[in-house]
């Protein structure tokens, strides 16, 4: 897996690499003392390749390749893109370690995957090929995904006499419901985009055009729709949501209730009120 980019506020920046890509788009800027995961600010963790710079790109359809010789800070952050090269495991890999190795190795996989879930700002994963095993599973850590019409699909493992090890058999019902989960992983059954809509393990589906990036485009689209918007209330609303959706509602309501509040002193709040009054656009600084 390759890892890449971000941009300053209100733009666009990408690192294309091809493959299945998994785009994070991060509409909020991580508010002061919030720092990624160790996991994800290393050059490597397991599998996962950190990009070793920042891409800064006018916002457009076309992103720009290469990397960065100069770091941005965390706290300018305001897109970043995450881009899967790969369809999962590596199998020859695999089959070329030891009892003893196996396990750490996807300990170590399944911990990038957490950090990623646990990222403060909104993600899209953007499937337009094979994500299949480890690669779902990213997807799945993901908040949004959104595929191509000919892109494939599924948790595969129990055909290779394992099972998903990457947080597979417990997002993927949470996603579609326990049955149906059950039913995919016992076949290992791969899907499509139009069947992974169907039982809702995606938000969108795109038909896939020549240049290959359908829903590349399509959650660069819907991160331009993300970032107007007020950086603490996006991250404190993704809070809320995880939270509650693991408890009963009596207690989501506490949770939702305790996130607003924390928006109530924010410089941001104020801006939001003054700027629909003012009946111009909101400049936001996550404060």
């Amino acid at each position: 897996m390759a890892a890449a980019v971000a941009a300053a506020p209100g733009a666009l920046g990408a690192l294309h690499a091809g493959g299945a890509r998994l785009v994070a788009a991060c509409s909020a800027r991580l508010c002061p003392g919030l720092r990624l995961p160790s996991s994800l600010a290393g050059l490597r963790v397991g599998p996962a390749i950190w990009a070793q710079g920042w891409v800064p790109a006018a916002g457009g359809p076309a992103p720009k390749r290469g990397y960065s010789s100069e770091m941005k800070t965390e706290d300018e952050l305001r897109v970043r893109h995450l881009e899967e090269e790969n369809r999962g495991a590596d199998l020859k890999e695999r089959a070329k370690m030891s009892s003893s190795e196996v396990g750490p190795f996807v300990s170590k996989i399944r911990a990038v995957i957490n950090d990623i879930a646990n990222l403060p700002v909104p993600t899209i994963a953007a499937i337009d090929g094979l994500a299949l095993g480890g690669g779902l599973e990213l997807a799945l850590a993901c908040d949004i995904r959104v595929a191509a019409s000919s892109a494939k699909m599924g948790l595969v493992e129990t055909k290779l006499a394992i099972i998903p090890g990457g947080g597979g058999t417990q997002r993927l019902p949470r996603a579609i419901g326990m049955s149906l989960a059950k039913e995919l992983i016992f076949s290992a059954r791969v899907l499509d985009g139009q069947e992974a809509k169907a039982v809702g393990l995606i938000s969108h589906v795109l038909e896939q055009n020549q240049e290959g990036d359908a829903a590349y485009r399509k959650a660069l689209d819907l991160a331009r729709e993300f970032l107007p918007q007020g950086p603490v209330a996006m991250r404190v609303a993704k809070l809320a949501i995880n939270q509650g959706m693991e408890v009963d509602l009596v207690t989501g309501l506490a949770i939702e209730e305790a996130c607003y509040a924390q928006t109530i002193p924010t410089k941001d709040r104020l801006e939001g009120l003054l700027a629909f009054k003012e009946k111009r656009p909101p400049r936001y600084k996550g404060e």
